[in-house]
C-alpha cells in the first residue's frame, strides 16, 4: 500500500496550488473520500454550518461517457464531519463557484475521473515525489487519522467500509507500530515507578 510520504505534504500542496488544483487533493487529504465518490460533490451535499458532508453519488466513466452513479455499497452512503479548515476552503470555493457540482469541469459538468488521476500524476511529478495512484490520498489520510489517534470504529465509518474489521485489517501496518509505540510508552512508565 502507497501513501504521500507524510514529511512531503508540504510539498505537494505547495505545488498542488500551483497547479490550480489544490482544493481538490486538500479536501481528498481531509476525507478520504474515494475518486468518484469526491467527483460527485455537490454543493447541496454540504452543511457547512454543522461541517457535515453527505456522501450519496459518485461520478464514473460508462461506455466512455461520465455519469452520476450510485455509490456501490450501503455503507458507502454516509456523513463525514469535516475539520474547520476544511469548512472554510469550501466556504471561500462555494462563493466563486457557479456549478452544483464542488469539482467541476470547465463547462460545469463533472470531471472525468480519468482527468484527476492524471493531474494528480503532474503534480507528484513536478513536486519531484513518487508517482501513486490516486487511490493512495484515501490510504495516506486513513494512516493520519491512525497514527493521530482517530479510533478504527470512526475511521470505518467514515472510509464508508462495511466493518470496523475490514478496516483494522487494511491499516495491519499502521495499528502494529502503534501497538508497538503503546507498548513502549506503557514499559517507559513503569520502568520510571520502579523504586
Amino acid at each position: 500500500m502507497k501513501i504521500l510520504p507524510l514529511d512531503c505534504l508540504a510539498t505537494f500542496f505547495e505545488e498542488a496550488k500551483r497547479s490550480g488544483v489544490f482544493e481538490l487533493y486538500y479536501i481528498d487529504l481531509s476525507t478520504g473520500l474515494r475518486r468518484g465518490e469526491l467527483l460527485g460533490l455537490k454543493w447541496s451535499d454540504i452543511d457547512l454550518k454543522k461541517g457535515i458532508i453527505c456522501v450519496q453519488r459518485q461520478i464514473l466513466r460508462q461506455n466512455g461517457a461520465v455519469v452520476e452513479a450510485p455509490l456501490k455499497t450501503k455503507n458507502s452512503y454516509r456523513n463525514i464531519a469535516i475539520g474547520t479548515d476544511t469548512i472554510e476552503l469550501l466556504r471561500q470555493m462555494k462563493q466563486q463557484s457557479t456549478s452544483e457540482y464542488v469539482f467541476p469541469s470547465p463547462t460545469g459538468d463533472p470531471i472525468s475521473p480519468d482527468s484527476v488521476l492524471h493531474m494528480l500524476q503532474r503534480v507528484l511529478k513536478r513536486a519531484g515525489l513518487e508517482k501513486i495512484p490516486f487511490h493512495s490520498l484515501r490510504h495516506t489520510f486513513s494512516v493520519m487519522a491512525l497514527q493521530n489517534g482517530v479510533d478504527i470504529k470512526t475511521l470505518s465509518a467514515m472510509l464508508g467500509h462495511y466493518s470496523a474489521g475490514f478496516t483494522l485489517d487494511t491499516y495491519a501496518h499502521v495499528t502494529t507500530d502503534m501497538q508497538a509505540k503503546a507498548a513502549n510508552t506503557v514499559s517507559s512508565f513503569l520502568s520510571g515507578a520502579i523504586p
